[in-house]
């Protein structure tokens, strides 16, 4: 068994591929207890036949590929990668490079005895942002937090990463981008630690953000976010979770 799955859903990022399985290949170096399972999201622009390509080379056996025929939300990609993990700790991040996939390995290394535990969950806290975003994320993390009575700082910041044992409370878990907001909301919840660790925020290179990226973004992101969050809690008076 491996120690370490990260899962990375790609959703077409074509262009960002080669750099992409670079940047996982230079991460995980010579070890053996680590894996990458990228997941092609449904994507429409050739991203599963490039994957083929990269993957096929001798260099890259420490990823696997999950396809997904069509795209049902972030959250569906994540949730099948997970399926096909191996390791004992799982975690995943973004394919756009915003977040440098060396910062999940080094963060399984600093709470690697806590993640083995089962009772914590490990989350970026993203630096390097602008004024406004960070702004942003305040003014969600504030609201979400007091609508669901629950601690929720920087939600969608990544890496997420726990023990496999955490993967029953998932299912029921949402497909689209509130699936970040549920794994922490389940955490406080059962009562677990959640772990914050720096991670520095980059600009993207290739693609367009798929989150709340343009202003455009953030209001579709404010939109469903709040629409799940009250189905939530519906959900909970009525004993649904």
């Amino acid at each position: 068994m491996k120690k370490l799955s990260i899962v990375i859903p790609c959703y077409n990022e074509s262009g960002s591929l080669p750099n992409l399985v670079q940047v996982c290949r230079e991460a995980c170096g010579a070890r053996e207890d680590v894996e990458f399972i990228f997941v092609d999201n449904g994507s429409s622009d050739g991203t599963q036949e490039i994957f083929k390509k990269l993957l096929i080379k001798p260099e890259n056996k420490f990823a696997k590929l999950m396809h997904v025929p069509i795209n049902q939300g972030y959250g569906y990609g994540i949730l099948q990668g997970l399926s096909l993990a191996e390791g004992e700790v799982l975690a995943w991040t973004h394919a756009d490079l915003q977040t440098d996939p060396k910062d999940v390995i080094i963060a399984f290394d600093q709470f690697g005895t806590s993640l083995a535990s089962g009772q914590t969950i490990v989350k970026g806290e993203r630096n390097g942002r602008g004024l406004f975003d960070v702004f942003f994320t305040a003014s969600m993390s504030v609201i979400s937090s007091f609508l669901l009575g629950s601690k929720l700082w920087d939600v969608n910041a990544q890496p997420k990463m726990f023990h496999r044992s955490f993967t029953k409370h998932l299912d029921v878990a949402p497909h689209d981008f509130s699936l970040d907001l549920y794994v922490l909301f389940v955490a406080n919840r059962l009562g677990m630690k959640v772990q914050s660790f720096p991670v520095f925020f980059a600009k993207r290179e290739f693609g367009e953000a798929k989150g709340g990226g343009s202003l455009k973004g953030k209001y579709k992101l404010i939109k469903r976010t709040f629409a799940y969050i009250f189905q939530l809690r519906k959900d909970i008076k009525q004993g649904k979770r």
